[in-house]
């Protein structure tokens, strides 16, 4: 038998599988340190502002019931699966769950911000009827023309915009973070 070229002795074994696989890399952490960062914050904010524009629509009279039912469904199932999600990570719960976290976060968060986009819209158009004329019957057969919307209304409605457009704008903000995190 002819002895090793280079003086070495028997040839190295082939590399594990593993190797090559690496686990997926999760950059959020664990327990109170996600609260530091970016995305930590937006999920706090939209939570808040969630929570807001959810106690604003319930303070009218929802005369748009089809409009403000779905603002309604969307600011409450985002708030408390903001709520949710955020426990995962404040709780640690991503360690023991084996799941490409960078990707669900992604997920998520395009998923709600399409949603709560359309929630933005809806709202808006809701506030935008404030001077259209209702027609309103009385017991005395006559007829009076009163808007959709009185003046407090209106302003609840103008404030649950600008709350549901920042609560899109904080949705879209931690989906690039998240985009940002899962591809590079």
């Amino acid at each position: 038998m002819l002895p090793a070229r280079g003086g070495g002795g028997s040839m190295p074994p082939p590399p594990t599988a593993t190797a090559h696989y690496p686990p997926p890399r999760i950059t959020l952490p664990s327990g109170l340190e996600i609260l530091r960062t970016y995305s930590g914050a937006f999920i706090c904010l939209e939570i808040l502002f969630g929570a807001i524009v959810w106690i604003l629509v319930a303070a009218t009279k929802v005369p748009l019931p089809l409009l403000q039912g779905w603002v309604m469904f969307v600011s409450v199932t985002a708030c408390f699966s903001s709520i949710s999600f955020l426990s995962v990570f404040l709780f640690s719960y991503r360690e023991r769950i084996s799941i490409d976290w960078n990707r669900v976060d992604f997920l998520y968060h395009a998923g709600v911000f399409v949603f709560y986009f359309g929630t933005f819209l809806l709202q808006a158009a809701t506030t935008s009827l404030h001077s259209y004329p209702f027609k309103f019957h009385q017991a005395t057969n006559s007829t009076k023309y009163t808007p959709i919307l009185n003046e407090h209304e209106y302003n609840l409605s103008i404030s649950a915009s600008i709350f549901a457009f920042a609560t899109t704008v904080c949705y879209g903000c931690s989906t690039a973070l998240a985009l940002r995190r899962w591809k590079l």
